[in-house]
């Protein structure tokens, strides 16, 4: 019988369309069986149109189950893939836009930091309900590939209070292997690395051209890379305080740790705002909402343009595809995947999800034994793990107490905000999420916290701040024009490039 692959907010057209064309281009898969699932039936519809239009134009004959049904989504699937964002960007606007009132200015806010918490305490509850349905209609053993955020506490309690295999799966690795290459000149499939830590703080402890050890190369060259050292100043800045580079972009690394956002008035000595990546405020939110509006406008546009063609130069480097064809192949797979520890890591806590390489093959998914972190490192992922453990105990609990513990133990959160600051912005965004908070709903602290903010609130010093980067929403006819004019630019540079070499 052929595998079948279920995906769980399937209409993420992105990550949906483009998992699925990997998946495809591996030939023993042409006839496995196809689900997905999503409670926005608008976008469900739109991304199976896409993609069955794709497997259609590939000479396929399989057709996708479309279904707002999960358990029968689910039902006899051998692997799940779930890219949900749990609160949708409703949710999502209200991790960024309630800190921001506190002075906590966020990049991303889906891993760490209030923002990254709270996306936390909605997506919990939410991978703990899939797990319930994959023990009870999956295909004995079924395994889950996590991508959603925040990636290390969805993975972390999918696997220890979901009780269903969950490998926690990013392309932070792949983009910093090929960021490294780029500086030092190199070919990335001539860079052999060695990373790891936990998920949006790994590092690159080996790296490797021919033998010779390029870490102490690494400094240099990317200070001396123009685009670099204006776009990547927190990155230099950690490599350079640390030694190793580290896995996330400049507008990620930079909530995570202490030092670059917690004075607004300096955020934009480290930051460029030339793409949202590199630090803007609130920059993924805006992206994500712009790309939202474009995608439900441009659909039709969408249809008319040429499918995706299934061929191995198409493929992308996201693991997914080449763990399930590794398992199901024997094809041997090297990756960097998020899995419990369970010693790998000798330095950091037994009980937590780190980022490592891996292999996979028929024989399942081999994690290699790590040891040590640099000591430094070890640190820096430390504190992280340890508000992601709090995070994952209280939304798993329902517990106020332990969420305000990770809040104040959170690196920035704990570096910009006192503990009476802390407590009511959680009293503010537990009252704001308590349409996707069912748990704390349940557990009556949403109600407590609204009878707390009627009886003491004060008004956050921050209350009109707007952020200290942040730009505007585009519109649809604003994102539209940008596009046309990025297109023609390319279209004008290749065929400049075709005259050149007439």
């Amino acid at each position: 019988m052929p595998i079948k692959v279920a995906f769980i907010g399937a209409g993420s057209v992105g990550f949906t369309r483009k998992l699925l064309s990997d998946l495809l281009t591996v030939p023993e898969f042409s006839d496995i069986q196809v689900s997905f699932t999503d409670i926005d039936e608008k976008n469900l519809d739109m991304v199976y149109q896409l993609c069955q239009r794709d497997i259609e134009a590939n000479g396929l004959s399989i057709r996708i189950h479309k279904t707002l049904d999960r358990r029968e989504a689910l039902r006899d699937a051998n692997y799940i893939i779930n890219v949900v964002r749990i609160g949708r960007l409703e949710g999502f606007a209200t991790d960024i836009d309630i800190p921001l009132k506190y002075g906590i200015d966020q990049c991303v806010g889906d891993t760490l930091c209030a923002g990254g918490i709270m996306y936390g305490q909605r997506g919990i509850p939410a991978i703990l309900d899939f797990c319930k349905d994959i023990r009870e209609v999956s295909a004995p053993g079924a395994l889950m590939l996590n991508y959603a955020n925040p990636n290390a506490m969805m993975t972390w309690a999918a696997n220890k209070y979901g009780n269903v295999p969950t490998v926690g799966l990013c392309h932070g690795v792949q983009g910093g292997h090929a960021l490294m290459a780029r500086v030092l000149g190199l070919q990335q499939k001539d860079l052999d690395i060695i990373c790891a830590g936990i998920n949006h703080q790994t590092w690159y402890i080996s790296v490797k051209h021919k033998g010779e050890d390029m870490i102490p190369k690494l400094l240099e060259a990317f200070q001396k890379d123009p685009e670099c050292a204006t776009q990547e100043k927190v990155r230099i800045d950690v490599l350079k305080n640390f030694g190793y580079f580290s896995t996330e972009s400049n507008g990620h690394l930079s909530e995570y740790v202490p030092w670059y956002r917690k004075r607004l008035d300096e955020i934009q000595d480290w930051i460029g705002m030339d793409s949202w990546i590199n630090g803007q405020t609130g920059g993924y939110l805006r992206v994500c909402t712009e790309g939202r509006n474009w995608f439900d406008t441009e659909f039709p546009q969408w249809m008319q343009e040429p499918p995706m063609e299934y061929v191995p130069e198409h493929r992308s480097q996201e693991h997914g595809s080449y763990i399930i064809e590794g398992l199901e192949t024997g094809r041997c797979y090297r990756g960097h995947f998020n899995v419990m520890n369970d010693g790998c890591i000798s330095n950091l806590p037994y009980e937590c999800v780190v980022e490592v390489p891996g292999y996979v093959d028929a024989c399942g998914i081999h994690i290699p034994h790590i040891g040590d972190l640099p000591l430094g490192c070890a640190a820096v992922c430390s504190a992280s793990v340890w508000v992601q453990r709090l995070a994952v105990e209280a939304a798993v609990a329902a517990d106020i107490q332990l969420l305000r513990q990770a809040m104040l133990m959170d690196p920035l959160t704990g570096a910009v905000l006192n503990p009476p600051e802390i407590y009511q912005m959680v009293d503010e965004m537990l009252v704001a999420g308590e349409p996707w908070l069912t748990q704390y709903a349940a557990s009556g602290e949403i109600e407590r916290a609204k009878a707390r903010l009627a009886a003491h609130y004060v008004t956050p010093r921050y209350a009109d701040f707007k952020g200290s980067s942040r730009l505007a929403t585009r519109s649809v006819e604003e994102v539209a024009a940008e596009r046309s004019s990025k297109v023609s630019a390319e279209d004008t540079a290749f065929k400049f490039k075709e005259k050149a070499q007439d």
